[in-house]
Order: structure tokens, then C-alpha cells, then sequence
């Protein structure tokens, strides 16, 4: 069984920096990719960034720029540095870990961490 866990987040002012990590433990195998999600109020939950286990990296058109994710395979920790922060990138930020078993995917997921970012 695999465990994420976030931290990182917090209040920022619009034009601001933070950083994310999304450290895994227990019995990490078979892993495809990892990805940073996040979920507005009211919004559906969305994918931010991701990054396959052959080093694929994926951005959404809206952070683009601005966030990178990456990854440190000797610590099993992923990050998403995020530069200058707006205001509609404010939402609970979430983990993933998707693996593939017998032709079928599993995800795992952290329990996220909120970013703000104010006016």
C-alpha cells in the first residue's frame, strides 16, 4: 500500500512563489506516471502537472510558465515549484500516483494541501 503526503501550501500574495512536495512511502511499484491535481470550490477536480516514469512532463495550458513539476527518484518525493501565483490558481492541491496492474489503473491519491492566493 502506497502513502502521499503533501505539504507546502499556504496564503501567498498574487505574484508570489510556493512549493509543493508530495513525499511516497510503502510499496511503490509498477508506477507510471505522477501528478499534481488541484480542486476549486465548486469547480472539478483538474490536472495541474504530470510527470511520467520515463520523465514525460505534461502542463496544463493554465499554468504553463509559471508552475514545473519534477520529481527526486532517491527520495521518492515530488514537487510542483509554482511562480508567480494568481488569484484563480487558489484550490486544494492533490498528489497522484497512477499504476497499472493486469491492464487496469490504479490511483492513489494524498490528502491534499490548500494554496491561497489573495488579491
Amino acid at each position: 500500500q502506497v502513502q502521499l503526503v503533501e505539504s507546502g501550501g499556504g496564503l501567498v500574495q498574487t505574484g508570489g512563489s510556493l512549493r509543493l512536495s508530495c513525499a511516497a512511502s510503502g510499496s511503490i511499484f509498477s508506477v507510471n506516471a505522477m501528478a499534481w491535481y488541484r480542486q476549486a470550490p465548486g469547480k472539478e477536480r483538474e490536472l495541474v502537472a504530470r510527470i511520467s516514469n520515463i520523465g514525460s512532463i505534461k502542463h496544463a495550458d493554465s499554468v504553463k510558465g509559471r508552475f514545473t513539476i519534477s520529481r527526486d527518484n532517491a527520495k521518492n518525493t515530488l514537487y510542483l515549484q509554482m511562480n508567480s501565483l494568481k488569484p484563480e490558481d487558489t484550490a486544494v492541491y492533490y498528489c497522484n500516483l497512477e499504476t497499472w496492474l493486469g491492464g487496469r489503473r490504479y490511483d492513489t491519491w494524498g490528502q491534499g494541501t490548500q494554496v491561497t492566493v489573495s488579491s
